[in-house]
């Protein structure tokens, strides 16, 4: 997939789950108001703040898009795991939100009945919000996309608190009146889960952090695979965004002419690069294998 190519279908991704959540929202604000219910209308202040975690995913997806250049050699990837952590922290705002606002509710018992409008928003939602979880994971996990994995997060993370919303509006519609802020309050636990994961996952990715070992293995046989590599001596990886930039020591006969060597570090990169459409750049380092080195480094 060319890298023109990959960036327009994320666009094309966060553009639906934008529109989708913008009807959401209003929908879900209009029915908790005039439906008295304070689940749902918690739900629709949760998808106002969602707006904050899609607009700056978009926009991390226009800066990552860039090529490199002088001031930025190894891309602007890492734009797309700077926007997850802003969409965790948007997640856990939503939920210490909406658990001190049931908290309140439920000590002060300002219970109301809510309407059958306020139930057919929940149920609206869970389907709206799951479909669009599936939609975004599936392409999240193709193009590897640190953003779209965080906004796929999210809409899951929506789609359960509207599972407990309609719970708690449910049987708060059936006379239950605290089991709408009771819902509202447990269901802000399972979104404080999703932020951490998503959080966790991005910093892993801001620092750098190992890619997964079934990659870098596979890698790694690749490049060993190639007539004239005696050995992979070493291989780091890291991510930029959508994609792996990897850094390769590559043990060759010390005879071999400097234009051999090179062509052979050549056809690793390309090889990895055919059967690898998420690594972005591949660094080559070649050592004598018949001698031990010792590796200069002072991290």
């Amino acid at each position: 997939m060319l890298r023109e190519e990959r960036f327009n279908k994320a666009d094309r991704i966060i553009a639906v789950g934008f529109w989708a959540n913008a009807g959401l929202m209003i929908m879900k604000l209009l029915a908790g108001y005039f439906g008295k219910s304070e689940a749902v209308f918690a739900d629709g202040l949760e998808s106002a703040c969602d707006f904050i975690a899609i607009l700056s995913t978009m926009i991390a997806l226009k800066v990552g898009r860039q090529p490199f250049d002088p001031k930025h050699p190894y891309g602007h990837g890492k734009a797309e795991s700077i926007a997850a952590v802003l969409v965790s922290l948007v997640i856990f705002l939503t939920g210490i939100g909406i658990l001190v606002k049931a908290v309140h509710t439920i000590m002060d018992r300002t219970y109301q009945t809510p309407d059958l409008i306020a139930v057919l928003a929940a149920l609206v939602t869970i389907a709206v919000k799951e479909w669009l979880y599936r939609y975004t994971v599936s392409t999240g996990k193709h193009l590897e996309s640190p953003a779209l994995a965080a906004v796929a997060k999210d809409h899951r993370k929506d789609a359960v608190t509207s599972i407990a919303t309609l719970v708690g509006v449910f049987g708060a519609y059936l006379g239950a009146g605290v089991m709408d802020p009771l819902a509202a309050g447990l269901t802000a636990f399972f979104i404080f889960h999703i932020g951490y994961e998503t959080c966790m996952g991005a910093i892993h990715d801001l620092m750098d952090g190992l890619p997964s070992g079934d990659l870098i293995q596979s890698i790694s046989e690749v490049a060993e695979a190639v007539d004239g590599v005696e050995h992979v001596h070493e291989i780091r990886g890291r991510r930029s965004g959508q994609y792996i930039i990897i850094d390769l020591k590559l043990d060759m006969d010390p005879e071999m002419t400097v234009k051999r060597s090179h062509d052979i570090a050549t056809t690793v990169k390309r090889l990895i690069f055919e059967q690898f459409p998420n690594v972005g750049d591949v660094m080559i380092h070649i050592n004598p294998h018949d001698e031990e080195h010792e590796d200069l480094i002072r991290l």
